[in-house]
């Protein structure tokens, strides 16, 4: 029972943490509780269609491709692995928060993002953890939890900025933000993922390499979302005014 309740506390406080952190940066109104928690109950359940998805995936590709060889671990890292599991996240990001009232400055993206994206991260945690130990905890806490924050970080930023076009009508923008606020997550996990699939010592640096300049990038995202956060619902641009002064 000790070891059990000592290997959940492991596997839940990385994305805890991380978690608390992306929310104190939302300093102009903080989002409500009960919603990010909601949020991150709905971001866990994505693990199951998630998880059939990649399943049928890699049997599918398995039977045309080697599964050791590079093109089955690119295919698996890209196409199953990284689409399946941003796609449901974004699902769930977009029919739990593009509606929402609350939903009305620029940073709540990234932190319905974070929320969505470490409610995934924390159930995938337990079960890698419980599975392999303190060891897979710590690991885990410096690879895979932090990358979901991260993946989510360039979610929320672009889906703040299809916010803020849909609001301002500006239809072109809303689209290209949309599809890139979906397609960026997917590329950087699919290089994230294949980096690890590899396993050799070639794609281990490599994967350093990219790892520590996403985290610093990452970082400068949220505290530049942070500090110049702003209302979605009012145009882009100045209005223009054209009468003369009083």
């Amino acid at each position: 029972m000790f070891k059990a309740r000592y290997l959940l506390s492991a596997a839940l406080a990385p994305a805890v943490l991380l978690f608390f952190y992306i929310r104190k940066k939302d300093k102009v109104e903080p989002e409500p509780m009960k919603l990010l928690l909601l949020m991150a109950f709905l971001g866990a359940l994505t693990t199951i269609p998630a998880a059939i998805m990649e399943m049928i995936g890699g049997a599918v590709v398995g039977f045309v491709f080697d599964s050791e060889g590079p093109i089955y671990k690119f295919i698996d890292a890209f196409c199953i692995v990284a689409l399946a599991e941003e796609g449901c996240k974004y699902t769930v990001l977009l029919l739990s928060s593009w509606w929402s009232k609350e939903f009305n400055y620029t940073y709540d993206a990234v932190v319905y993002a974070v929320s969505v994206s470490l409610g995934f991260a924390a159930l995938e945690n337990i079960l890698y953890v419980f599975d392999g130990g303190f060891s897979t905890a710590i690991l885990r806490a410096l690879t895979s939890v932090p990358g979901h924050t991260l993946f989510a970080v360039f979610m929320g930023y672009h889906y703040g900025i299809a916010k803020k076009a849909f609001c301002s009508k500006k239809v072109g923008l809303t689209i290209v933000s949309f599809c890139i606020s979906l397609i960026l997550p997917i590329l950087i996990h699919g290089f994230y993922d294949f980096c690890l699939f590899m396993q050799n010592w070639l794609f281990i640096f490599i994967f350093l390499g990219f790892d520590v300049i996403l985290t610093v990038l990452g970082f400068l995202v949220v505290n530049k979302l942070s500090r110049e956060d702003s209302p979605v619902n009012v145009p882009a641009e100045p209005p223009v005014y054209t009468g003369m002064r009083r």
